[in-house]
């Protein structure tokens, strides 16, 4: 499996909607970051799909959580 590309080391805080779907970019060459904006196409790299709660959230931006879509601090060992 390819390694994403790490578009930042640190988070994005976003405010999401509760009930909102949103795309979350997993290979890190979106645009459009920390959400997907279809770079992934022709990769074997997919968007991570979920329904947010609501509220302001820290959004992986490295790629690498173990939480995705949300920051877990793996970034702080890249």
């Amino acid at each position: 499996m390819p390694k994403p590309t790490i578009a930042r080391k640190t988070p994005e805080m976003v405010e999401l909607e509760a009930g909102k779907k949103y795309a979350w970019c997993a290979c890190g060459n979106s645009k459009s970051q920390p959400f997907c904006d279809g770079s992934h196409k022709g990769t074997e790299f997919s968007p991570v799909m979920f329904e947010a709660k609501g509220g302001t959230k820290a959004m992986c931006m490295c790629k690498h959580s173990g939480n995705k879509p949300y920051c877990d601090g793996s970034h702080s060992k890249l």
